[in-house]
Parts: C-alpha cells; structure tokens; sequence
C-alpha cells in the first residue's frame, strides 16, 4: 500500500494518476483510492472508520472493498455512486489524511507532496474546484495546516516532493 499525501492543491491526485498509470503498465493489478470521494468540508479527515471498514479490512481479508462516494455535482457534498475495489496487488491511497498515523504501520510506502506555497495551491485548487469554492478551500487550508502539524505526516514520509 502506498499514501501520497500532502496539502490540498499540491498535486497529490495527479502523480497518483501517473502511479497508478505506470504500475498497470507494468502488469501490476493496482487500485486508487482518493480521500477525496470521502470528505467533506465539515469532515475533513472523520470519515476514515468508513474508508476502513468498507475498503481496507476487506482487501486485508482477500475480499473486495465497497464504499458510497461523495458527489458533488449539485454544489454539496451527497451521497454518490457505489464502488468496488477488487483486491490489488497495490493499492493506492491518495488524498489528505492518507498517510495518517494511524495507517503508517500499514504503508508500504508514504510520498509527500510540497506543491508550492499556500497562495499557489489554493489558486490551483480554485482552478479544479472553481472560483466559488476559495472560501471554503482557504479553510480547508487552516484546517489541514494543524492536521498535518499534529500528525507529524511530512515528516513519517520516505520521499518527500517539493516544487
């Protein structure tokens, strides 16, 4: 299993993509997991007893993992489609919070993601997520400054990426 983790904006999503790209063609069966089709802006990061028992504790026992995916579409967060991870032969999670204390133990590998200063990234993250959402990214920003602080994740990381 492999985290890559980071700051909202800092391209964590698009070198899982270039990841999960690379390893299949190679052969490898490998499944992506985003943080983000579980946040939300009032939960940030405690939605995770959702991601564990519904995803992780099946793959662990061999069996595929099911989760509701957050939709956005209609501007806030609804419950959205269901999906199934078969079990991989690596599984990558990618998001904020997916290198979190509690699933070092489990990593195989965590990557941390720098992406610029804050006023970069939240310019990035407006650009996906549109210009309505600065608002709520830049506190989502102030949120994420003390997880990470608390959570110690930059620095449990094997390689750490900056831009």
């Amino acid at each position: 299993m492999l985290a890559i983790d980071g700051p909202s904006g800092s391209g964590k999503s698009t070198l899982a993509g270039k990841v999960v790209a690379d390893l299949a063609g190679r052969g490898i069966r490998v499944a992506l997991v985003s943080t983000d089709e579980f946040a939300t802006w009032d939960e940030p990061v405690s939605w995770w007893s959702r991601l564990e028992t519904g995803v992780l504790e099946p793959l662990r026992a061999g069996r595929p993992g099911v989760y509701r995916r957050v939709d956005w579409s209609g501007g806030e967060p609804a419950p959205g489609e269901e999906v199934t991870i078969d079990v991989p032969g690596i599984l990558v999670l990618e998001g904020v919070s997916s290198g979190r204390a509690r699933m070092r133990s489990s990593l195989s590998s965590l990557i941390w993601l720098d992406g610029g200063s804050e006023t970069e990234r939240l310019d990035r993250a407006t650009g996906r997520d549109g210009e309505e959402s600065r608002t709520e990214l830049r506190r989502w920003q102030r949120f994420e400054r003390g997880w990470f602080a608390v959570d110690g994740t930059r620095a449990a990381a094997d390689r750490v990426v900056t831009s």
